[in-house]
């Protein structure tokens, strides 16, 4: 058999398997009974700052808000 067939038939057969399976650990990885603690902190990162800008690193105001 050549490479490039046997190759597709593995990629046609089990590797979906094997990656569908992987797709489906992650996502009941994610949503498994105590992840919501760990994972709530992270889901709110675009709203921090959305009455005001973020500060800068040292704390200082920027050049614009001099």
């Amino acid at each position: 058999m050549e490479t490039y067939s046997m190759l597709r038939q593995f990629a046609d057969s089990w590797m979906l398997l094997v990656l569908f399976l992987f797709f489906i650990g992650v996502v009941a990885w994610v949503f498994r009974p105590g992840a919501r603690k760990k994972y709530e902190d992270p889901s709110n990162i675009p709203f921090r700052h959305e009455d005001r800008p973020a500060p800068d690193k040292d704390g200082e105001k920027g050049e614009e808000d001099r």
